[in-house]
């Protein structure tokens, strides 16, 4: 039985709707769609920014920070005292005006969602 290469095992992985599934969690909560946009529009920032900047706990940002790391959309890096979170790959910003579009043709019907 041959064994499958890196680049075949994530293709593999990459195919799966459970793994597609996890990938688009990171989109799945407001807050986190917020922190995307906030480090698309004005770069890196640490999370006592993104506190003071979101209104919400140092916990629950941390949890949305560790969130979309996992998902891929964000990386950290501590130059010194405190840790800086940015978009990871270019492309995010591209992946999320796609779908911006795609809510926008949509609005309506997802309106209606969220009041029933």
């Amino acid at each position: 039985m041959a064994t499958l290469n890196e680049t075949d095992q994530r293709e593999a992985l990459a195919n799966s709707a459970q793994i597609a599934a996890a990938f688009f969690t990171g989109l799945s909560d407001a807050n986190r769609l917020q922190i995307i946009s906030m480090l698309l529009e004005e770069g890196e920032m640490s999370v006592g920014e993104l506190v003071e900047r979101l209104d919400v706990s140092q916990p629950r940002v941390s949890a949305h920070l560790a969130c979309l790391r996992t998902c891929g959309f964000v990386s950290s890096k501590r130059p010194g005292k405190y840790v800086y979170y940015g978009i990871t790959d270019d492309r995010v910003r591209d992946f999320l005006r796609i779908a911006q579009t795609i809510v926008k043709d949509n609005a309506r019907r997802l309106a209606c969602e969220l009041v029933n």
